[in-house]
């Protein structure tokens, strides 16, 4: 069976203003609209993609000003597929779970099971799906991420200016997030500072394995009890570090792994939880943002309450 294609030439493209402070991985995704994520990596990984001539990195920021090379892309008939379009119940959570809006922020309760991107073995995520029901929304990216089992706030912006602002706030420390975990066992220090350097495993993939290790970026997680059941521990945690899977490598690495962690936790507990408890899903919720409005420089404080299923499995706990 024969396939036609698109192909395009050797071309360069200089950094507006609007432009800067854009990963280059999400840059080249939206120009090289239909080209899947795999060969936009690759494209990096082999240096075909220049930023004023030398290599860049997939995490690597634009400048305003610079010139990048986008090689020739051949773009075959077969990889035009329809978007993926949100199903009815997906749609409802996104509209219902609108914490705070204004015309620069939007901040989302995101459900548990969502992943915020789309990729190879996602058909649909987050910021897919947010961009096909709001059609008035005209730019909307990321400002943080949560792992796909996570649920609560996330962080939106709607103009280039204010993600540049917030991904500086972020670097300096200047937002605030809490979560809501129920770690496996008991913790017995009321307070504790996890300091414990993170290191991805290289050759992870899509998995995005980490662990402690003294070769890692430093990582500092504040964990405070809750309150304690037979079933674990909740606990409030601030994180003043961002690394990837940092709070479910952390629990882990204190001996305390966050309840129905597939990844990181316990078979053995996770599976006494599910049972006795009803516990089908991560119990980590991101419950709280705080910050100083980049623009207005008010002070903003959202929470995303726990959902009634991860409320029940308290319930049930407490018996």
């Amino acid at each position: 069976m024969s396939t036609t294609s698109t192909h395009s030439s050797v071309k360069y493209h200089q950094v507006s203003d609007d432009e800067a402070g854009q990963r280059i991985d999400n840059f080249l995704l939206r120009l090289l609209k239909g080209l899947p994520r795999s060969r936009v990596y690759r494209l990096l990984r082999r240096g075909e993609v220049r930023v004023d001539g030398g290599r860049a990195k997939p995490t690597r920021r634009l400048q305003a000003g610079e010139v990048v090379r986008l090689p020739p892309v051949v773009i075959a008939d077969s990889e035009h597929k329809p978007r993926p379009e949100p199903s009815l119940g997906l749609e409802r959570a996104l509209r219902d779970g609108v914490l705070y809006e204004d015309e620069r922020l939007l901040v989302i309760d995101k459900p548990s099971g969502l992943a915020v991107h789309g990729g190879s073995t996602v058909k649909i995520g987050l910021i897919e799906a947010l961009r096909q029901i709001r059609s008035d929304l005209h730019f909307v990216e990321l400002v943080h991420r949560l792992d796909q089992e996570t649920s609560g706030c996330l962080l939106l912006a709607k103009r280039r200016s204010t993600l540049r602002r917030l991904h500086e706030m972020l670097r300096n420390g200047d937002i605030e997030k809490r979560y809501t975990a129920l770690l496996v066992g008991e913790v017995k220090q009321p307070e504790q500072v996890i300091d414990a350097p993170i290191e991805k495993l290289a050759g992870a993939g899509h998995e995005r394995l980490v662990r402690v290790s003294q070769r890692g970026r430093s990582a500092q997680t504040l964990v405070k009890v809750i309150s304690q059941s037979p079933y674990g521990t909740l606990v409030d945690i601030k994180l003043t570090t961002g690394r990837t899977h940092q709070i479910r490598v952390h629990a882990r690495h204190i001996g305390h792994p966050v309840a129905g962690d597939d990844r990181y936790g316990e078979r053995q507990s996770n599976s006494r939880l599910r049972t006795e408890l009803g516990l089908r899903r991560l119990f980590l919720h991101a419950n709280e943002l705080a910050f100083r409005h980049p623009e207005q420089g008010n002070r903003l404080h959202v929470q995303a309450p726990l959902s009634a299923e991860l409320n029940k499995v308290l319930t049930n706990a407490m018996k």
